[in-house]
C-alpha cells in the first residue's frame, strides 16, 4: 500500500528499503497506542554499511548527514511495517541520533540535520520534531550513525 508520502518519497528519488533484520534480540519497530517506536536503524544500503568509523575521523560530517538520512529512510521503513501505510503518520514527534564521534568531534547536530531534514521533506509540517544529538564512542558494526524515530499515527 502506498499513498501521498511514499509519493513524496519517489519525487524525492527515494524508495522505501526493506526492513533492516534484528541485530539481536528487539523488534524494528513497535505500536504501542497511537505510537509507533523504532528501534535504533543503522545506514544499512541493502544490509551492508557504505562507510564504518568515526565521524570527524574516518567518516566527513557531510558523509555521515548523508548517512543519517538513510538511516531516517530506513525508520519510516521500520514505521510502515508496523502501521501498514505511511499516510496513518499525525506526526513525527521525537527523533534521537547517535553519532559515533571522534574525541574532538563536536557536530553531532549539524549530522542528524540529515534525518530531521528528510523527515521535513517527507512529512511537511507534521515532520517537526524534538531531537537529541548525542556523540558516542562505537555503534554496532562499527556504524557512525544511528537514528530512532518515535511518531504519532492518526486514529485507524
Amino acid at each position: 500500500m502506498s499513498g501521498a508520502v511514499e509519493a513524496r518519497l519517489a519525487a524525492l528519488g527515494l524508495a522505501l528499503p526493506q526492513v533492516a533484520a534484528p541485530l539481536a534480540a528487539y523488534q524494528p519497530a513497535v505500536r504501542t497506542g497511537a505510537h509507533v517506536y523504532t528501534a535504533g536503524q543503522l545506514p544499512l544500503v541493502d544490509g551492508t554499511l557504505p562507510l564504518t568509523g568515526k565521524v570527524g575521523a574516518e567518516v566527513t560530517a557531510e558523509e555521515a548527514k548523508d548517512l543519517a538520512r538513510t538511516c531516517a529512510l530506513n525508520a519510516l521503513a521500520a514505521v510502515k511495517s508496523v502501521a501498514g501505510d505511511l499516510d496513518r503518520v499525525a506526526r513525527v514527534v521525537k527523533v534521537v541520533g547517535f553519532v559515533a564521534s571522534a574525541a574532538d568531534f563536536t557536530g553531532q547536530p549539524g549530522v542528524l540535520n540529515g534525518a530531521s531534514e528528510l523527515l521535513g521533506e517527507v512529512f511537511g509540517d507534521k515532520g517537526v520534531h524534538a531531537r537529541s544529538a548525542v556523540g558516542v564512542a562505537v555503534l554496532p558494526l562499527d556504524a557512525p550513525v544511528e537514528v530512532e524515530v518515535l511518531v504519532e499515527l492518526t486514529d485507524d
